[in-house]
């Protein structure tokens, strides 16, 4: 046998089938360590939802009232906030009124949230 050959095979390990799996698991385990950190460091401070409310605006309730609740905000104080009517306000809630462009920015600036947060589900 060459030499070579010799080296290749004194290199080579055959674990057996339990330490084979239980090395996968830590390799898996690693890239998950890895795949949480690489998330947090590049996470925005973006609020989110709870489950619950986003079910409600999956039934229809307007995402606006979600989450101005959400906020604890009455509908006066994210009126005003908005610099809107409240009447027009509870007509876009209610969807008696689609609401414009404008309208749906200022609500958004004014929960902290992006227009697409508002937009009701379809």
């Amino acid at each position: 046998m060459s030499e070579r050959k010799a080296m290749r095979k004194a290199d080579t390990v055959t674990p057996g089938m339990a330490e084979y799996q239980r090395l996968l698991r830590r390799i898996e385990d690693a890239e998950d360590l890895r795949d949480l950190r690489v998330a947090k460091a590049t996470a925005t401070k973006r609020d989110y939802l709870p489950a619950a409310l986003v079910k409600r605006i999956l039934a229809g309730e307007h995402p606006a009232r979600v989450w101005r609740e959400h906020r604890a905000m009455t509908l006066a104080r994210l009126a005003t906030a908005a610099g809107m009517q409240q009447g027009y306000l509870s007509e876009i809630e209610t969807g008696r009124k689609p609401g414009s462009v404008r309208a749906y920015r200022a609500l958004a600036e004014a929960l902290g949230v992006t227009i697409e947060d508002l937009l009701p589900a379809t």
